[in-house]
């Protein structure tokens, strides 16, 4: 069994738990690849994992390595394989941690990286692209349709406002200030959070808002959503379950009934990557050694983009 150096934690807790440690990584089971990591993508999930406030829904064995998605090379194919071979680069989530020099992923879930996108870009795409598509798909969202994204500039967020703006909706986005350009540019009307947040939505979208799509699970985005829509049957979160079913709106977490739609949702980023209209936004790129503070800068959020981690 091959061994590498990778980044687990052996208790939950804070960042601080993160340390490099040997790991065995197996080989490829049947319609499994082996890929060799060149980016991984640093999300919620993982911090959330780490701290242990997923245990309930997400059971982990400890030491565990972090990380559902990353980019690479293959290098290994598993029995039944077909469509990928020794050296294709690839992208998608993994089934092993993808926080190490090597991880393991189901070769019908991964796709063919285009030698135009970069390594750190397609470590960003896989869970930010299906979840902004399976959250579009259930919001059941039409051309001409008014959609209010909160967290807009985020992983997630981002890809939801150039999806819904290339499918022909007004798309308003709440996020910091800072990030109010950058909203402009991917095609969405910026609003900043905080209180007033109703108004100034109104303000911006005086012809009403459809639907409404959360990813930061924060009360007043749910509460001015609800208000906004005029309901709770056109609003998702894919931030908390707990606050979802304080204001009874629909959750969606991938997998199981939600349904898994990556196929789709990476045709569908590609072939705008290939219009050159895709804006894949990488935050910040850190060594895998310093997963620490990648994490942390994760959990501190206002991010503009994926953080990504260079093993």
């Amino acid at each position: 069994m091959t061994k590498v150096q990778g980044i687990a934690f052996t208790e939950f807790g804070s960042a601080d738990v993160l340390h490099p440690t040997d790991i065995d990584v197996p080989e490829p089971g049947p319609g499994q690849v082996r890929i060799e990591v060149r980016a991984a993508g640093v999300n919620p999930l993982d911090h959330k994992i780490r701290a242990g406030s997923m245990n309930a829904v997400f059971p982990v064995q400890l030491p565990h390595v972090p990380g559902v998605e990353a980019s690479g090379v293959v290098e290994s194919v598993g029995e039944g394989v077909t469509g990928l071979a020794v050296g294709d680069e690839v992208f998608g989530p993994t089934v092993s941690g993808a926080y190490a020099p090597l991880a393991l992923a189901e070769a019908a879930k991964l796709a063919v990286k285009p030698g135009s996108l970069g390594f750190p870009e397609a470590a960003a795409l896989p869970i930010a692209t299906e979840t902004a598509y399976r959250a579009l798909e259930a919001l059941g969202v039409q051309p001409g349709q008014t959609l209010i994204v909160h967290g807009a500039a985020g992983g997630v967020g981002s890809m939801a406002v150039q999806f819904a703006v290339t499918r022909g909706l007004r798309v308003v986005g709440t996020a910091s200030e800072a990030n109010h350009e950058h909203l402009r540019a991917l095609g969405a009307i910026p609003v900043s959070y905080g209180a007033g947040l109703v108004d100034r939505v109104r303000e911006a979208a005086p012809e009403g808002v459809d639907a409404a799509l959360d990813t930061t699970g924060l009360s007043e985005s749910l509460a001015a959503s609800v208000e906004l829509t005029g309901g709770k049957d056109r609003v998702l979160t894919i931030a908390d379950p707990v606050t979802a079913g304080e204001y009874g709106v629909a959750f969606s977490s991938g997998g199981g009934k939600d349904g898994y739609r990556g196929e789709p949702a990476f045709a569908e980023a590609l072939a705008l990557q290939a219009e050159g209209v895709l804006e894949v936004a990488v935050h910040q790129a850190y060594p895998l050694a310093e997963a620490a503070d990648a994490q942390r800068a994760s959990e501190a959020g206002h991010l503009r983009g994926k953080i990504v981690l260079l093993p």
